[in-house]
């Protein structure tokens, strides 16, 4: 499965569409203003609220909160530094630990559990700049959660250079 994100998705208040490579909206994401912390929602094309994805308050590091049917389904954080690649760490609630590393800046990144890849996001595939693609290797992976995971770090990676809304 490929998704089509339209870059400057994360400004707070803003909504935008996901779209699959058929042009077909997919998904809705829907930028939360006039609340205390960062909050989006992940929507169907129904309107269901499939993820709700927060800032975690009163964390040492910044940290980001996937929720499902409001129970905790994943945290995000930074894992490590280096000069050339980002790094960060996905928590699942079920003890599983997914790895993202990449340029996240620059939308070139993956997203993998125990080295196998699950989702793989770039510019590459495609002309526009403020696009990029996520494209889900696994049939049988959650292309909701995989999308939260990439709207988080991107968003940490932003707030990490300064590029705070």
């Amino acid at each position: 499965m490929k998704l089509l994100v339209r870059d400057r998705l994360l400004g707070i208040g803003d909504d935008y569409w996901i779209e699959d490579d058929q042009g077909q909206k997919v998904f809705l994401v829907d930028g939360k203003a006039m609340r205390l912390r960062e909050t989006f929602e992940l929507k169907d094309m129904q309107g269901r609220v499939l993820i709700d994805i927060r800032a975690k308050m009163l964390a040492l590091r910044d940290t980001m909160v996937i929720e499902r049917d409001g129970d905790a389904l994943a945290t995000v954080k930074r894992k490590r530094l280096s000069l050339l690649r980002n790094h960060y760490r996905v928590d699942l609630v079920d003890g599983t630990e997914l790895d993202v590393s990449g340029k996240i800046l620059d939308r070139e990144f993956a997203i993998e559990y125990d080295g196998e890849l699950l989702a793989d996001i770039s510019r590459r595939w495609f002309r526009v700049r403020e696009t990029y693609g996520l494209h889900i290797t696994r049939d049988d992976a959650d292309a909701a959660l995989l999308l939260a995971i990439a709207v988080c770090v991107i968003r940490l990676a932003e707030k990490e250079r300064g590029d705070d809304d």
